[in-house]
């Protein structure tokens, strides 16, 4: 079984940039246990000459046939556009260097 520990608490926080105080960490550590045994329930189900489930339906790598059709120009496309140069679509920086 899985051990959850308050260490554990804390470094799941951590991973997701959230702060528990001691009543939630106890509530989030009890709900993990839980969720631990549940899952490691499903070890005592007799699982001989059943085949894994790799997919839901039968059907694998269904491709259509790739047409060409028609698309729109690009002053139709730019028309809509809030800002624009007259040829690509402009948009504010949002990667500072």
């Amino acid at each position: 079984m899985v051990a959850i520990t308050d260490q554990l608490i804390d470094d799941l926080a951590h991973l997701s940039r959230l702060t528990f105080d001691d009543a939630e960490k106890a509530a989030i550590k009890t709900d993990m246990e839980q969720m631990v045994q549940f899952v490691e329930k499903l070890n005592e189900v007799d699982t001989t000459n059943v085949d894994p489930l790799l997919h839901i339906t039968p059907n694998q790598n269904i491709f259509r046939e790739d047409i060409v059709e028609g698309s729109i120009s690009r002053e139709e496309a730019l028309k809509n556009v809030p800002k624009t140069d007259g040829t690509y679509i402009l948009v504010p920086k949002v990667i500072k260097k």
